[in-house]
């Protein structure tokens, strides 16, 4: 993948959260973060601008930033007391009238509900596990063993534990009750595909690339209850499922396969209606690639995997950034008009 299409000279804001009710080694994280980012584009030759958000209010850092002089790259993923406000982040964007880099508010907000992102790729014969969303623990004719169960309108796996994967019918009203009454939503049942499961960046609006795709390798565990990215997965530094999944980047995967999980990986993403970048969880049994989640607001902190997979096909992790904004700058009504960002 070729840089030169690539601006270094756009001005960017950059926009990240931080809420003073976090612990001080979170709070020391993202602020180190932050500065890794600022540092990576200041060395494309960006003029970069950190503006932190640790309150509701977003129009008053930015007053001071006019919307026909930069770009905001976009790495606010909520607002202090608000969960769930990357919506309404990317909405203040809209309506203040920035260019930002990442999916608009209304695909936001659709990500969040996983009924509805099943429905979608339902309706464009997308292969995702066979699924029900169940409001109450009753008995209505779930056949598919083993199973997981899932919160509805959660994302980072949060809510997914060993115990999400059920063999039983007696487990699975069990865990679906357990869901609705701890996290106060409907509960996700879905065919649990104990195969291969792989992490897909893409990025790009009319031509869609595909990053090298990871492997989560589940090879230490015999159980199945363990074969899956739960919440300790990645956020426990302690757990075993932290230490014991090993990343293979690049995923071991023949021509063939890249090939069909390019082509899975992109419908799904126009499907969802991703903008600039997205990051989709996908496994493999028998041949079927499946999509199991589409996060068009995935991290994008120096460790993160969308970071890895572009350091891999030639991007410094301040390239990666760069590419983004500049992806945002094609939606610019002045910025955007430069030669070289017309040829991406």
């Amino acid at each position: 993948m070729s840089l030169n299409n690539d601006r270094n000279d756009l001005p960017v804001v950059l926009l990240y959260n931080l809420d003073r009710t976090w612990a001080p080694d979170e709070i020391e994280y993202s602020i180190h973060a932050s500065e890794l980012l600022e540092s990576g584009l200041r060395a494309q030759g960006h003029l970069v601008t950190p503006v932190v958000i640790d309150t509701q209010d977003l129009v008053t850092p930015l007053s001071q930033y006019r919307p026909d002089e930069h770009i905001i790259l976009n790495w606010c993923e909520g607002v202090p007391g608000l969960p769930n406000s990357d919506a309404y982040v990317a909405q203040t964007l809209e309506d203040l009238g920035f260019a930002y880099t990442g999916s608009p508010p209304d695909v936001l907000a659709f990500s969040q509900d996983k009924r509805q992102v099943k429905r979608v790729l339902d309706q464009q014969s997308i292969p995702t596990p066979e699924w029900r969303i169940y409001d109450s623990a009753r008995r209505n004719g779930w056949k598919r063993f083993p199973a997981i169960v899932k919160p509805a309108l959660e994302h980072c796996s949060f809510g997914v534990t060993q115990d999400a994967v059920v063999f039983t019918h007696q487990e699975l009203y069990d865990r679906i009750a357990y869901v609705i009454d701890t996290f106060r939503q409907p509960a996700l049942v879905e065919d649990f595909i104990d195969g291969r499961e792989f992490r897909v960046a893409l990025w790009g609006n009319g031509v869609i690339r595909m990053l090298p795709p990871a492997e989560m390798d589940f090879s230490a565990f015999d159980d199945v209850h363990d074969r899956l990215c739960t919440y300790d997965a990645k956020f426990d530094s302690g757990s075993a499922h932290y230490n014991k999944i090993q990343t293979l980047l690049p995923a071991p995967l023949s021509q063939p396969e890249l090939e069909t999980l390019e082509q899975v990986s992109i419908a799904a993403y126009h499907a969802t209606g991703c903008r600039d970048y997205a990051r989709l969880d996908i496994r493999l049994r028998d041949g079927v690639f499946y999509v199991l989640d589409v996060n068009p607001n995935a991290d994008i902190s120096a460790d993160a995997s969308i970071a890895c997979m572009a350091e891999l096909a030639g991007y410094s992790y301040g390239a990666m950034g760069s590419h983004l904004v500049n992806l945002a700058a094609l939606r610019h009504p002045s910025l955007g008009n430069h030669p070289c960002l017309l040829k991406q």
